[in-house]
């Protein structure tokens, strides 16, 4: 790709920015049931994950789009993502 992904190992970035949850005891009883063990994937021991989001920064680090939604069905179309970049200065 012709630009950067961040890649948010631990939830650093997600913690900085207020993005991160942790699962309720009756979710986390849920995914232990179907055999995830989200502990043991993250690495840390937490039962963490982050919100999903999407900040488009230009090259001067101005905040071009922002999305971020708790709820982990709506999360921005990819083809959002594309017309932003496209309208980025090159």
């Amino acid at each position: 790709m012709p630009f950067e992904v961040l890649r948010d190992f631990g939830n650093r970035v997600a913690e900085t920015y207020g993005l991160v949850f942790t699962l309720p005891d009756d979710l986390q009883a849920l995914y232990t049931k179907f055999g995830i063990d989200l502990a043991r994937g993250n690495g840390d021991g937490t039962w963490r994950l982050p919100v999903p989001a999407r900040f488009v920064i230009d090259r001067e680090g101005i905040i071009r789009a922002v999305d971020a939604d708790p709820d982990y069905t709506r999360r921005p179309e990819p083809a959002q993502t594309i017309e932003v970049l496209r309208s980025l200065p090159s």
